[in-house]
């Protein structure tokens, strides 16, 4: 997939971002069924209320890059960095959910089913597992980078990556999955064809969200995973809120059923 209309020009720019927003809802694809199985996926939400009091829950964050067309992992000190911000914003955002610790991934492996983390909760003595799932689509084609923004001129490359960032919370006892949520993150990555220009490049954007938006990476070698955590964060922020409302959602369809 080459979303030719982001390159170049400003009108080029925004007949670009039109096909970036109609393809942000599938790439990358869901991968939460590889970990989980189809079925905890497919099977209503409704078939599994939601208990009431806090919730003991560790947090597990699984890496996916097992697609064809998968973008290479975050580093393990991101990966890190990540599930502590997960950990921290879920707890102040949605206090019904406690996440008391982070589990290892190790062991962890597509092709498995839902049982992989209700054992991996029983190891941990904890009633629920907050399973994560993060994977991330990349393209990466030649365009026309401008120094100065309009002076000069000189060949580049234009990187786009796509993050998905989904989650599903299990009950250890049942091995039934109560709750998801998903969240995507789009980022751009412009560099020259060789290093040297640091006043103007490389830079990352988030288009088209937040197109004034920018971010000079430290380095020209680690640029591409630069634009992978920024990506990736900005999925993060949407699982957040979508994690918060599908609560709230599954709470209130619970009430109105109790109360009818």
């Amino acid at each position: 997939m080459r979303l030719l209309g982001l390159v170049g020009k400003p009108v080029g720019l925004l007949l670009g971002a039109a096909s970036l927003f109609a393809c942000a809802s599938m790439v990358p694809p869901s991968r939460m069924a590889e970990y989980v199985g189809p079925q905890a996926v497919n099977e209503p939400l409704s078939a599994s209320p939601l208990p009431q009091g806090p919730l003991r829950a560790g947090l597990v964050l699984v890496s996916d890059t097992t697609a064809s067309d998968a973008a290479p992992a975050l580093p393990d000190e991101a990966l890190n960095r990540l599930a502590e911000s997960l950990q921290r914003q879920i707890n102040e955002f949605l206090p019904s959910l406690r996440i008391e610790r982070i589990l290892p991934a190790e062991g962890i492996r597509p092709g498995g089913d839902i049982s992989q983390f209700s054992e991996l909760g029983k190891k941990h003595g904890l009633d629920y597992v907050a399973v994560v799932v993060a994977s991330s689509t990349e393209q990466e084609y030649p365009m026309t980078l401008f120094l100065g923004w309009v002076s000069h001129s000189q060949p580049g490359l234009r990187r786009d990556n796509w993050s998905l960032m989904e989650v599903a919370l299990v009950d250890v006892k049942s091995g039934r999955s109560l709750l998801r949520a998903e969240g995507r993150g789009w980022a751009t990555l412009d560099r020259p064809m060789a290093p040297g220009i640091n006043q103007w490049y490389p830079v990352i954007w988030r288009r088209p969200q937040d197109p004034n938006w920018r971010w000079w990476p430290p380095t020209y070698a680690g640029a591409p995973n630069t634009l992978r955590v920024i990506a990736m964060n900005e999925a993060a922020k949407r699982l957040l809120m979508h994690l918060q409302d599908a609560w709230i959602q599954k709470r209130q369809a619970e009430l109105t059923a109790a109360s009818g």
